[in-house]
């Protein structure tokens, strides 16, 4: 089944990646426009969440979220490639793109994925709920236990994060700010095969 999936992602253009990127993110939108609309009050109530003056959101937000990708750069050296084995999707996506361009795609999914996950249904159902949909969502993880158990631990913080904080903001800059220095890292890095184990490093 994952190398099915990887030969999926290999027979995609750049251009059929991306499209496929923003069509899910496009959809997430409507379907968080949908459920809001059952779900919420009036429109008031939701831009609530958005609370632009707070703080957290530079003291939470970025601080969590530079602790995750350092974390997961720690985690990167020191365990086998194979554990961070995606199918390639990730360094299809943002191995050519300009800076510009993996800024725009880290806004896109931060926003799209906290509207409807923290915003809308986490909001309305609660933490675990939300947290296991966010997990499964992110299918392609399924295939490598190690990432899907990160995906599971990464989804109940940031549902943690936005309890705390009660802040949608504050998961939105979060997220981007993984996604971002991710991308960033995977556009610059170079993988050099380690001689004695075997792992790429990330320089």
């Amino acid at each position: 089944m994952k190398n099915k999936y990887t030969e999926i992602v290999n027979e995609l253009t750049d251009r059929e990646i991306m499209f496929h990127l923003v069509a899910t993110q496009v959809l997430l939108m409507v379907i968080s426009l949908i459920l809001g609309f059952f779900l919420f009050d009036d429109l008031s109530s939701f831009w609530e969440l958005l609370k632009w003056e707070d703080s957290k959101i530079w003291t939470v937000g970025v601080v969590s979220g530079l602790v995750i990708v350092n974390v997961d750069m720690l985690l990167m050296k020191i365990l086998p490639a194979s554990f961070y084995d995606d199918g390639g999707l990730n360094h299809r996506l943002f191995q050519n793109r300009a800076v510009w361009q993996i800024a725009a795609i880290a806004a896109l999914v931060a926003i799209g994925e906290e509207v409807l996950f923290r915003g809308v249904l986490q909001t309305h159902f609660g933490l675990v709920i939300t947290s296991i949909i966010f997990a499964l969502i992110h299918y392609r993880y399924l295939f490598n236990p190690f990432l899907f158990i990160n995906i599971v631990v990464l989804s109940f913080f940031i549902g943690y994060i936005y309890e705390i904080t009660d802040n949608l903001l504050v998961t939105i800059v979060l997220h981007f700010i993984v996604d971002f220095l991710l991308g960033v890292m995977i556009r610059f890095s170079r993988k050099r095969s380690n001689q004695r184990g075997g792992k790429i490093n990330y320089e």
